[in-house]
Parts: structure tokens; C-alpha cells; sequence
């Protein structure tokens, strides 16, 4: 029965043979409800659970002929039973068995993921405090703005991942539902009763209404927080991608001996598991859309949503396992080059201290604009020249003397006071 799945490998989730032992497993605790309500022998349910069994192969060729999934397994599972059989999947429709057990798969297949966000967050707040105080450029519009700190990175995605787990949570329970309400949804040929000891069993909750199915709004939250959780993904990957630049170098995929980067260049050494990872996220979005549609139905019911749930969620949820397996790997390995970091912050030759010069010109009485004005055309001689120091250029500028002494421009050119307040971040973050 479905005991020995308790803790299944992401794709057996999806698996014919898991799918058809839950299958198994809903008929039979609909059973065992109604003997529980004196609507059936309790001596017949004992029978069918002793010799309620499937073949998946079986099951398959009956189907060619009923073209229905549901009637071919019922029919399979009947040759085994005999006459007892007539208990099975009384009062239900097929959505009862395929909704209830399509909650039970994403159910089981989110504490996977739940699993592996939880050992990613626990690496990124291993690597932000290694990297708390290292010291690197910080980045607007791709260009130089002020300093950073490569652990803030880290610190940033930890807290990307801790809401990425706070959504999944939700959308866990969201989906964790189950309907075992017939036709239309009315109980009309079984007791609510039924549904709520199945769906206990089953370590699921009732849909507090349904119609034929479950609606599909959960199934497009779920989806969403998934497209989410790879969105995140793809953001720690590009960003490492960009720090793995030749110029660059700040970070870098760990290359492994043997491995190869080019069929044609043999130097070459790429952030391959990165750009996969980017690749990916774009399949999970595109399903999440696809998940969006699948919400209006006709009616109680069409079965417009059935074709795309089997190859959508199935997917996301494995894609998504791979891209944190591979995330996990990824981050543990990573290659952080300090040395780099500082000779890439010291490239535009103190430009990185300009809004600290700006700020002090004003204290000392200067408008805005007026400071604005001397630190800019300081700086603009910087970018010109490659010669220049933003340092220099103020100590030989009459306007920047006015307010600032040479002493007090020596003091602002630092990297020490750059640190002051990661300590204070790291507190509501990572050390929380």
C-alpha cells in the first residue's frame, strides 16, 4: 500500500505505479469508511484488502480499449477481487480519485522541496558569514556604484530562500486538499463523512466545496511559488555568471579535473551549471502560465486542465529538485577569489567614494547641487583619463578646498568604515 512511499525519490512520485497505488489506497479507505457507517460488511472490505492489487501493464492495454484511465484501473483491480468489488468506487466520480491523489503527489513532492530549500538556506548562511566582511564592488546598471560585501550576497539569497520557504509552506497547505464528493460535488450518492476519514487517512483536509474537481486556483499558486523559487535560482546564477566574466573573476563554478569546457578552445573554463540553471527557470515560469489558464473551467467541470497537469506539474516539480540539487552543489563548491574582488574595486580609482565626498561637502554648508557639481567634474576627469585618481583630483581642485581640508579628503579615501553596518544587516538576517 502506500506505506512503503513514505519517503519516495521526486520522480517516483509521478510513476504509474505510485499513482495507481494511491488510486488503490483512496478505494480502499472509501471502503473502510462505509463499513465504518454500517453501509457495507466490514468482512467485504477485509476481503478487498486482501486481494486489492494492480498491474500497471495490464492496466495500460485496457485502457487502449476504454479509452478512460480510471474504468480501465477499476476493471484491472475488480479481476483480482471478484464479486466484492461492486464496493469500489461507489457514489465517487473519477476527479475524486485523480484530485485526491494529484494533492497527495504535490503534497509529498513539496516536503521534497521544502527538504532541499532547507539544506540551501542552511549553505548560503554558512557561505554569508565565511564572506561577511570580504570586501567587493558593488554593482548598479552593471556599473561601479559604492562597496559591498560578497557575505551580503549571501545573505540577500538566504533571505530570498527563507520567503521561498514561507511561500511554499503556504502553497502546500493550500493544495493539501482532497474531495471524495461525486458527480457534481453534492454527496448525493455518499455520506461527507466518507471524504473527511479518506481524507484524514490520507493526511489531507477537505475541500470545503468542490464541484467535480478541486479548483484549480491551488494547483496555479503551487505553480506560481515553484516559477518563484526558480526565479530565485536564476538570479544567484546570473549573478555568479557575471562575477565568473574573464575581466571579472570575483567567483567561479568549481571546475572539476577532466572536465572540459570547449570542443574548441581548450582553455576554456564556463559556468555551464549557472546558464542551465537560467535555462530552466524559463520552464518552470512558462508552466506557471499554463497553470494560470487551467483555472477557468467550464461548468463543474471540462477536462481541459487534465492533459497539461500531467506534463506541467510532474515537470516543475522534478525541474525544480534538479535546479536545487544542482544549486546546493553549486554554492558549496564555489570558487571566491578576495584578491580579485579589491583590485576590481580599486579600477576606477576612487570613483566608488563619491556620494561619501558629496555628503561631506554638504555638511560643511554647500548646497546640493553645489556639491554635486565639484565632485562630478572631479570625477568626470577620472573616467577620461586613466591616469587620474578621484583623490587627486579633489586635493587640486579650488572648489573642493573651500569646504574640505587635505586632511579630510586623505580620511574619506577608506575602506574600513565601508564595514560598519554589515554587523548590524547580518543581525536581521542571517543571524536572526
Amino acid at each position: 500500500m502506500i506505506e512503503r512511499y513514505t519517503r519516495p525519490e521526486m520522480g517516483k512520485i509521478w510513476e504509474d505505479d505510485f499513482k495507481y497505488q494511491t488510486w488503490l489506497q483512496i478505494e480502499i479507505l472509501a471502503c473502510e469508511a462505509r463499513a465504518e457507517l454500517g453501509q457495507i460488511p466490514k468482512e467485504d472490505v477485509e476481503l478487498i484488502k486482501q486481494k486489492a492489487k494492480f498491474d500497471v501493464k495490464k492496466i495500460l492495454e485496457i485502457e487502449e480499449t476504454t479509452q478512460h484511465d480510471v474504468i480501465a484501473f477499476l476493471t484491472n483491480v475488480a479481476e483480482y477481487v471478484g464479486s466484492v468489488s461492486r464496493h469500489i468506487h461507489y457514489g465517487m466520480t473519477s476527479s475524486d480519485i485523480l484530485d485526491t491523489t494529484l494533492s497527495f503527489q504535490m503534497k509529498t513532492a513539496g516536503e521534497i522541496l521544502l527538504k532541499d530549500l532547507e539544506e540551501l538556506k542552511s549553505i548560503l548562511k554558512d557561505k554569508a558569514l565565511e564572506y561577511k566582511n570580504t570586501l567587493c564592488v558593488g554593482r548598479t546598471h552593471g556599473i561601479h556604484a559604492e562597496p559591498t560585501t560578497m557575505g551580503l550576497k549571501f545573505a540577500l539569497w538566504f533571505e530570498e530562500t527563507k520567503r521561498n520557504i514561507e511561500r511554499l509552506h503556504s502553497a502546500i497547505e493550500r493544495i493539501s486538499v482532497g474531495q471524495i464528493s461525486g458527480a457534481v460535488g453534492t454527496f448525493e450518492h455518499l455520506s461527507p463523512k466518507v471524504e473527511e476519514y479518506v481524507c484524514d487517512k490520507m493526511g489531507l483536509t477537505p475541500a470545503p466545496v468542490s464541484t467535480q474537481v478541486i479548483q484549480r486556483d491551488r494547483h496555479a499558486e503551487y505553480l506560481s511559488v515553484l516559477a518563484i523559487t526558480g526565479g530565485t535560482l536564476e538570479k544567484i546564477a546570473t549573478e555568479i555568471r557575471h562575477l565568473q566574466k574573464t575581466e571579472v573573476l570575483e567567483a567561479e563554478e568549481f571546475f572539476s579535473k577532466g572536465q572540459k569546457g570547449s570542443s574548441a578552445m581548450p582553455h576554456k573554463r564556463n559556468p555551464i551549471t549557472c546558464e542551465r540553471i537560467a535555462g530552466l527557470a524559463r520552464i518552470l515560469r512558462a508552466n506557471a502560465i499554463a497553470g494560470f489558464e487551467n483555472i477557468s473551467l467550464w461548468h463543474e467541470r471540462d477536462i481541459t486542465h487534465s492533459s497539461v497537469e500531467r506534463v506541467i506539474i510532474p515537470d516543475s516539480t522534478i525541474l525544480l529538485n534538479y535546479m536545487l540539487a544542482k544549486m546546493k552543489d553549486l554554492i558549496k563548491n564555489l570558487l571566491i577569489y578576495p584578491e580579485n574582488m579589491l583590485k576590481n574595486l580599486n579600477l576606477t580609482r576612487g570613483l566608488v567614494f563619491s556620494q561619501t565626498i558629496l555628503l561631506k561637502i554638504t555638511e560643511k554648508g554647500a548646497t546640493r547641487e553645489e556639491a554635486y557639481k565639484i565632485v562630478q567634474t572631479s570625477a568626470m576627469k577620472v573616467w577620461a583619463d586613466q591616469n587620474k585618481n578621484l583623490k587627486d583630483e579633489l586635493l587640486s581642485s579650488d572648489e573642493a578646498a573651500k569646504y574640505l581640508s587635505k586632511e579630510e579628503i586623505e580620511t574619506i579615501f577608506s575602506n574600513d568604515k565601508m564595514l560598519k553596518n554589515v554587523d548590524y544587516i547580518f543581525k536581521r538576517t542571517v543571524l536572526k
